[in-house]
């Protein structure tokens, strides 16, 4: 145990894992590939056809160890892999054990915060958002939607009220509480079909919302990661929260405009869990998601400053007093009633209590898992081609007992050229 003075040592000694980049793969046009070695010995099979089928069982055999042999190597990698993550497990569990208390006494406001906005969403007593809160209230986890991230209200977080305000205005109630999924399957998931079209109500999230008393009406937007086109560019060096390098906009003088705060996708928070590795090309939520949402959106301190910075506002720009500009000719105008805006981001503290070493391991076990998951993919890939060249092993080998059933006696017993007995041979 660690005393309360004493720092615990965060890093593990993580082992030194070699993920294979370059694998022999065979290609699935394997029966072409050994037709074509067959043709080497072309002359020989014109006059003994069982030879060809013979070289063609010998090459489909060698594909066959070679595919059980990738898949082999592949395996030792994967479980090389999950015992650095296990251990980079018990190591960040260790360190929530030894700072639990800290955490939990300078977080409280923001859990009551978080607490807020989960109970606005429950307000749309039928909308899919609700449904997805409830069930990760009595699961902790949507484990019964395949791939639901979330509700986009409760994956991002801000350190201002008034921000949370204008973010949350400038998005619309639909998009705040659009559902996330990771994988275009996951979307197909939340809902089914008969064969006339209709929605099948007794699967997807509408039979899940009855399962639980939850009626679900009317529609609801949901936003699929796996096809989105990110962010490619670069991120702020020695930043935990991965924000984008975004160049900062310049009036015709060359300078930065007054009041400009920054771009509203780099002031969402995003918890860790949530910033590396959570794509299939290895993007955050960042980058995908919220990047989607805002683009370059500028904020700005106030109404005025903005207005005066419009020669460099190109995607938008919301100030911290209500204005919102949406584009460089589409102007939001009037004012909106505080309580109008129910579902908001929450708010923040803005401290981190996680010291550098943990987000750095935590990052670490991310791209681990990631890895994993790519391993995962090639071993399925290889097991895939292994049952194919498998099926042509079988198919050309019943093509050859064939042959050989159907040969007269005089064929199987006689080489080619050669006279039975009592016959001359031709002159």
């Amino acid at each position: 145990m660690y005393s309360s003075g004493q720092q615990m040592p965060i890093r593990p000694n993580v082992l030194s894992v070699q993920v294979p980049s370059a694998m022999n793969y065979t290609g699935q046009n394997d029966t072409s590939n050994a037709a074509r070695n067959g043709e080497e010995n072309g002359a020989e099979s014109l006059v003994n056809p069982s030879k060809k089928l013979e070289n063609d069982m010998l090459l489909l055999g060698k594909k066959i160890k070679q595919h059980e042999e990738n898949i082999k190597y592949l395996r030792t990698h994967k479980n090389s892999l999950d015992d650095v993550i296990t251990d980079m497990q018990v190591t960040l569990g260790k360190y929530h054990s030894s700072s639990a208390p800290k955490i939990e006494d300078g977080d409280l406001s923001h859990m009551q915060t978080e607490e807020a906005t989960i109970e606005n969403i429950m307000k749309n007593e039928k909308s899919a958002a609700a449904i997805v809160c409830q069930l990760k209230r009595h699961c902790n986890q949507a484990t019964h939607i395949k791939d639901v991230l979330g509700v986009v209200a409760t994956l991002g977080k801000v350190n201002d009220d008034n921000l949370s305000r204008i973010l949350s205005e400038y998005l619309g109630e639909d998009n705040m509480l659009a559902l996330v999924c990771m994988t275009y399957d996951g979307v197909k998931a939340l809902e089914s079909y008969d064969k006339e079209g209709c929605i099948n109500k007794s699967s997807g999230l509408l039979g899940l919302g009855t399962a639980i008393g939850q009626i679900l009406e009317g529609r609801y937007n949901v936003i699929c990661l796996e096809n989105m086109s990110p962010y490619y560019g670069d991120f702020l060096a020695n930043d935990a929260q991965r924000r984008l390098a975004l160049s900062k906009p310049t009036l015709p003088n060359g300078e930065t405009p007054a009041g400009f705060m920054g771009f509203a996708v780099n002031m969402i928070h995003i918890n860790s869990e949530h910033l590396f590795y959570l794509t299939n090309k290895g993007k955050g939520l960042r980058e995908t998601l919220f990047y989607t949402l805002f683009s370059r959106l500028q904020v700005y301190k106030s109404r005025a400053e903005m207005l005066q910075a419009l020669p460099c506002i190109h995607d938008g720009a919301v100030s911290l007093d209500g204005g919102i500009i949406r584009s460089c000719s589409v102007f939001s105008l009037g004012t909106i009633r505080e309580e109008e805006v129910k579902v908001r981001f929450p708010i923040s503290s803005g401290v981190s209590y996680l010291p550098e070493e943990y987000i750095e391991v935590e990052k670490e076990m991310k791209e681990f898992k990631w890895k994993r998951e790519r391993m995962m993919e090639d071993i399925q890939r290889e097991e895939a081609m292994l049952a194919h060249v498998k099926f042509n092993f079988e198919f050309k080998k019943q093509e050859f007992l064939g042959f050989m059933a159907q040969s007269s006696p005089y064929t199987m017993q006689y080489p080619p050229m050669q006279a039975p007995p009592g016959r001359s041979t031709p002159r």
